[in-house]
């Protein structure tokens, strides 16, 4: 990702969260978003689909051509990884919002959470 390419919206963001596991199909990424928001963040498959486009064209994820091995996967399915770059830009981003909730904190906006 260049230094003139606009920074990472939220939607993409958990796009690149949904991967950082392992690869996954387009659907597979729209059901963990929403999973791992709660409901709050639901993509469009329109919106996913322009998101991957452009994580594929910065470089940050690659289409790939293997699948599972399940009986019931869809061969048309697409598969999406994410890269190293892909990676490092997720990182730097969740370090930048973690400094930003640090801030938060310190002007008691937001609470410090319990431990588990």
């Amino acid at each position: 990702m260049s230094d003139t390419q606009s920074p990472l919206t939220p939607a993409m963001f958990n796009v690149l969260l949904a991967l950082a596991d392992g690869d996954k199909h387009g659907y597979a990424v729209l059901k963990e978003v929403v999973e791992q928001t709660a409901g709050e963040v639901q993509l469009s498959t329109g919106t996913l689909y322009g998101i991957i486009k452009r994580l594929v064209a910065d470089g940050l994820i690659v289409e790939v051509r293997r699948h599972p091995a399940i009986e019931n996967d869809d061969q048309r399915r697409r598969y999406y990884h994410l890269t190293e770059a892909g990676r490092s830009v997720a990182l730097a981003e969740a370090e930048r919002l973690e400094k930003l909730v640090a801030r938060a904190r310190s002007k008691q906006l937001v609470r410090a959470l319990k431990p588990v």
